[in-house]
């Protein structure tokens, strides 16, 4: 999978059409490397993966025409303050009509879905070495994070947990908690005790995204520190003022989310 041509940046390059033993669908990359990744050959550095690419640095594919995070304007300028260690990004874009299937843990009655199980192994099994070998990224747990926004976070929560020594910083923003009757909580629950080390996580919910949601995030947040997390240190809560569920007012949240996860060492 070489490198496509037609990024919106030079440091943004484009792999089309990630295959997978687990997954049917092929998933496009977009990659975001720091300033100075290429200066510097023998440099590592900490990886982040998002859900939804498609939505984080390019207006022609977002879900919007036009609206992104704007993740690469805001890494760099964390960045080039010092707030922010320097770290790859990896955009997995969604599958599209598949992508509630991948996104949610378990199957509702209703909407179907839960295949995350299976999304989940193709992202530590295949696509996270696959990254490895064609990037200068670090390894270990305690840098790599995974993130992403409403399904996204839902899954990225699952996911954080079930693979938990994979993943030692989460973004977890604006998350549908409220998927198969809140059972993520549940899962919560029962996963936390087999989890040794927390996770970082950073969650976030918009005052202007609608009382149910805003009531599950908090009550999420509830449940992470009844179950270890503290606030502070390995849980960051922010309920965002004026904050609605889109990818404009994500963007917003972007350069907080990398100073608490990825803030540069000493």
């Amino acid at each position: 999978m070489a490198a496509a041509e037609g990024t919106p940046h030079p440091r943004l390059r484009l792999h089309r059409g990630f295959p997978s033993h687990y997954v049917a669908d092929l998933h496009d990359l977009m990659i975001y490397v720091p300033p100075g990744y290429d200066r510097d050959p023998e440099r590592t550095y900490p990886v982040l993966y998002l859900q939804d690419g498609q939505n984080l640095f390019d207006g022609r594919t977002s879900f919007i025409e036009g609206r992104t995070w704007q993740v690469r304007e805001h890494a760099d300028a964390a960045i080039r303050a010092g707030e922010v260690e320097p770290l790859v990004i990896v955009g997995i874009y969604n599958a599209g009509d598949r992508r509630l299937a991948e996104y949610t843990h378990e199957r509702d009655w209703q909407m179907g879905g839960g295949e995350a199980d299976e999304y989940g192994l193709m992202l530590t099994r295949e696509l996270m070495p696959w990254i490895g070998s064609q990037y200068r990224v670090r390894r270990e747990r305690e840098q790599t994070g995974l993130g992403g926004s409403s399904l996204g976070g839902l899954v990225t929560l699952f996911l954080g947990l079930r693979h938990a020594e994979c993943f030692g910083k989460l973004a977890v923003l604006s998350p549908s908690i409220w998927w198969n009757n809140k059972s993520i909580l549940g899962y919560l629950n029962e996963r936390a005790p087999q989890v040794w080390e927390r996770p970082k996580v950073w969650l976030d919910v918009g005052d202007r995204e609608g009382h149910r949601t805003l009531r599950d995030a908090e009550k999420l947040n509830q449940r992470l520190k009844a179950n270890g997390w503290r606030s502070g240190e390995t849980l960051h809560f922010e309920r965002v003022h004026g904050g609605t569920h889109d990818e404009t007012s994500w963007a917003n949240r972007v350069r907080p989310m990398l100073k608490f996860l990825f803030p540069k060492a000493g």
